[in-house]
């Protein structure tokens, strides 16, 4: 692999099949997506990035959005990634495009997962909760546009949500009452779809169950994410079929007492590490 930094161009003369998969988000939020990634292919090895001293990505600036992912790209490119999963909604529909135009790596990306909502809906309304960053994004309004015509979505920015969850209060009343406080106006209008559009927001299934009640189906894109993974190793011959020991490997860059909340810190093959990037 040859890495002129400067330049950020990137040539991959050979990868091993055995090298981690990357992932990155904003903090803790895409190890929903990584947990799905490991469920579907349990035999690789994972190096998951939480930039959480810069979380949530969801209120910056598409400048800031794009120049936060270089650098993460950057890290877990110099750890020898063979592939890289922008496990953050706002980082894909904002900088995705500039990655790949940069990178000669496979990116995967996440986003709101529109189109099964609008083609199962019977209301013809669905919800979107999601962060400013992605529901102001050319790639969000490029895939609302789509479906515009069958259903009426209604976009709400899920303001806070993120900050509350990388301090550690996941459930908590102020919690409660911030779902509460976004969920309700969608209710009034009979949405019977519910997409999230943040890579944290399944962490709060169990809450947004209650308020939406069983009418109300809720759509994450963890599991579509896993599968184009496993496609995209596939059909570049890069799974991991040695049988050898694999590593989880989980880097924060603040202190990771709230990652360590949402990974399994006992088993032998995980290590939990706090790095300045």
């Amino acid at each position: 692999m040859i890495i002129h930094a400067n330049d950020f161009f990137f040539t991959f003369t050979s990868m091993s099949s055995t090298a981690a998969i990357g992932i990155f988000d904003s903090g803790i939020g895409g190890i929903t997506i990584c947990n799905e990634i490991i469920r579907l292919l349990p035999n690789e090895n994972i190096i998951y990035l939480a930039d959480s001293k810069h979380a949530p990505y969801g209120e910056k600036s598409e400048k800031e959005i794009i120049e936060l992912s270089i650098k993460n790209v950057d890290f877990l490119l110099n750890k020898g990634c063979k592939l890289i999963v922008v496990a953050c909604n706002t980082a894909t529909t904002n900088a995705i495009e500039t990655l790949r135009q940069t990178y000669s790596i496979p990116f995967i990306g996440i986003e709101p997962a529109i189109k099964p909502a609008a083609l199962k809906s019977l209301t013809n309304t669905v919800g979107v909760l999601a962060t400013k960053g992605t529901l102001s994004s050319a790639l969000f309004s490029k895939t609302s546009e789509k479906h515009l015509e069958k259903v009426t979505i209604l976009e709400r920015n899920g303001e806070g949500i993120v900050p509350l969850m990388e301090s550690g209060q996941l459930d908590s009343p102020k919690m409660r009452k911030l779902l509460n406080k976004y969920l309700q106006p969608m209710l009034d209008k009979n949405i019977d779809y519910l997409v999230l559009g943040c890579s944290h927001y399944p962490y709060l299934i169990p809450q947004l169950k209650k308020i939406v009640g069983p009418k109300v189906t809720i759509i994450d894109s963890g599991e579509a994410v896993a599968k184009q993974t496993k496609n995209i190793l596939e059909q570049q011959h890069l799974l991991n079929k040695t049988g050898r020991p694999i590593t989880h490997h989980f880097i924060s860059n603040i202190n990771t007492h709230v990652l360590k909340q949402f990974v399994d810190v006992n088993a032998r093959k995980t290590i939990v590490e706090e790095v300045d990037f």
